[in-house]
Formats: structure tokens, sequence, C-alpha cells
């Protein structure tokens, strides 16, 4: 098994959304020693929409899932390990709590 070096878990939200997600990010940094990036207000990366991703290490993966699972109100979150091998984090090894999203994979 690869050694998983930790986790991100992006948020998307959308306009209507924007404070739901911000709230919800906000909160989880407050409870947990996970780092809140930028909260983007536009497509990032290999995301549709816009995001705010949480990132931890492997150990908090225990109490971040399910506290995002309880607490996303009907946000969508994607959640992946890091690996070192980004393709098969987006795609083989991802999370998803809500409805699966197109990624743009030709980032990779």
């Amino acid at each position: 098994m690869q050694r998983i070096k930790g986790y991100h878990a992006h948020v998307y939200f959308d306009a209507s959304t924007l404070a739901q997600a911000r709230a919800l990010c906000e909160e989880a940094a407050r409870l947990f020693p996970l780092q809140m990036g930028r909260v983007h207000e536009r497509p990032v990366g290999p995301h549709p929409d816009w995001s705010c991703q949480l990132a931890f290490g492997p150990e908090l993966i225990a109490v971040v899932l399910p506290w995002l699972a309880l607490h996303r109100n009907g946000l969508v979150v994607f959640l992946h390990p890091e690996t070192g091998d980004e393709l098969a984090d987006h795609t083989d090894h991802a999370i998803w709590m809500g409805a699966i999203r197109p990624l743009d994979l030709s980032i990779f």
C-alpha cells in the first residue's frame, strides 16, 4: 500500500452557498489542527466549481471525514489522499460526499 502523507478536502460551493462554505471551513479550522486554504470564487486546478481546501495529516482522517459528512449540509466535498500519484489520488483514491463532479484531469 502506498504511504498516505496527508489529505485534502475540497469544499465546493457557488455564489448562493459561499457564506455556508466559508463558515464550514472556518469551523473545521477552529476545531481541528488543519490548514484552511483560500476561498476560491472561481474554478482552480482540476476543480470544476468554486472551492476551499482543507489540508490535514493522515492521523486526522478518522475525525475530519465524519465531521464533514455530518456538517456539510448539502455542500459537495471532494476528499483525496496525498500519495505522490496525483492522478490516482484524484480518481481511484477519491472520496465524494454529495454529487460527483467532473474534474479536469488534463493538468495531470
